[in-house]
């Protein structure tokens, strides 16, 4: 049976992101279902969970400071923890894209990078869907296994990350700039969150095989 996969996105203008999405799905073998905090879903008809990307997670959640210019998504925020805490609990295997990987780890207690401007002083100013930033993947990760290799090129669009890690995650890859780019579960269990959009590089081998190990934990 081919696996169905539920995509989180905002209510308002997430189409587009859960199209890319969608599309990366479908080349792998898997169907997307949308979740928004308008039409939610059960996951017991659910294969999987991909987190996608939006709006700032409210800095309420995890004791941060608000920021009155930022646009954030209460809704989305509180549908995504249940969701997450509830798929990762059931064994479903879960992906965080941007938004979502930030999401992973608040909802389990870490926190956030408002803005990594702000701390990350030498950090330029980066916002592409082009495979401009380097990474570095943490050696005998889950990541690292997915990839074959410790080193990769990613797009940048977000200007948050994680900052505390939660308890039960562990890093699996940074930026020439020590900024966290991707997390895991540390028990072995199939929870995996990046900090760019991998569904933006549909001619990427590597971002193909994301999403091929994620239907494959799925199915």
């Amino acid at each position: 049976m081919t696996p169905r996969i539920g995509v989180s996105t905002s209510v308002r203008g997430g189409w587009r992101s859960f199209l890319a999405i969608r599309f990366a799905l479908w080349r792998v073998g898997a169907k997307a279902v949308r979740i928004t905090a308008d039409t939610p879903c059960d996951l017991g008809r659910l294969d999987g969970l991909v987190a996608g990307g939006g709006d700032d997670i409210s800095a309420t959640l995890y004791g941060g400071e608000l920021m009155p210019d930022v646009r954030i998504d209460p809704k989305r925020d509180a549908l995504e923890m249940e969701l997450i805490r509830s798929a990762a609990a059931a064994g479903l295997p879960v992906l965080g894209i941007c938004r979502g990987s930030q999401m992973i780890n608040v909802t389990f207690g870490g926190t956030l990078h408002a803005d990594i401007q702000d701390v990350f002083k030498d950090a330029p100013r980066m916002r592409t869907v082009l495979p401009r930033k380097t990474i570095t993947v943490a050696p005998g990760s889950l990541l690292a296994t997915i990839f074959r290799r410790e080193a990769a090129k990613v797009n940048a669009l977000h200007h948050q990350s994680v900052k505390d890690l939660a308890p039960g995650l562990r890093i699996s890859a940074r930026d020439e700039f020590g900024i966290v780019q991707a997390i895991e579960s540390d028990s072995g269990s199939p929870l995996l969150g990046v900090q760019w959009h991998p569904e933006l590089m549909p001619f990427s081998a590597r971002q193909k095989q994301l999403f091929a190990w994620f239907v494959e934990q799925a199915a």
